[in-house]
């Protein structure tokens, strides 16, 4: 290219081939990993979730997930709590997927399963990210819930997460 053409001094010319290689690598698209480790309780931690309702509403919640984009990387948990390890899509905020995906779990439970019209989840959450080299230990982690709440109550076990994340917090809303 003949730079004297474009009258174009000798470090302008450097810069002008910079950028026309800058904008030749810019990404045409976006690439994310948004892994999340997700607890949320049931209303005033009622031991509700019984092992007769889990498998059926784990698969539920699984599949509210997949309806917003994401992936259930793994869901289990006691009478009182959920643990949900996903991976969310980069358009969807964290507080939507989970306000639809309690809303939508508590209109569920109360039309298969009558008896339980009382149910309800507890405002809040907690989320925590995961890298992609921890999924394996998280996956391991929910698979242990019934026999890790035999030692540790789920007020320990949220604080500890709360700790471990530096996230203040006040014990009385714990």
């Amino acid at each position: 290219m003949d730079w004297q053409a474009h009258g174009l001094q000798g470090n302008l010319f450097v810069l002008y081939l910079t950028s026309q290689r800058i904008e030749n690598l810019t990404m045409s698209q976006s690439f994310t990993n948004l892994l999340y480790h997700i607890i949320f309780s049931t209303k005033d931690r009622r031991p509700l979730i019984t092992l007769d309702y889990q498998p059926r509403l784990y698969d539920y919640i699984g599949g509210i997930l997949r309806n917003t984009g994401g992936i259930s990387l793994g869901i289990n948990g006691v009478e009182d709590h959920v643990h949900v390890l996903a991976k969310l899509r980069p358009d969807k905020a964290l507080s939507d997927v989970l306000r639809d995906l309690k809303a939508n779990a508590s209109g569920w439970m109360h039309d298969v399963f009558p008896r339980l019209s009382e149910f309800s989840w507890q405002r809040g959450f907690g989320a925590f990210t995961v890298s992609q080299s921890n999924v394996q230990k998280v996956q391991r982690y929910l698979a242990n819930q019934k026999e890790h709440h035999q030692e540790v109550s789920f007020r320990d076990e949220f604080i500890t997460f709360l700790k471990a994340n530096e996230i203040e917090f006040d014990e009385r809303y714990v």
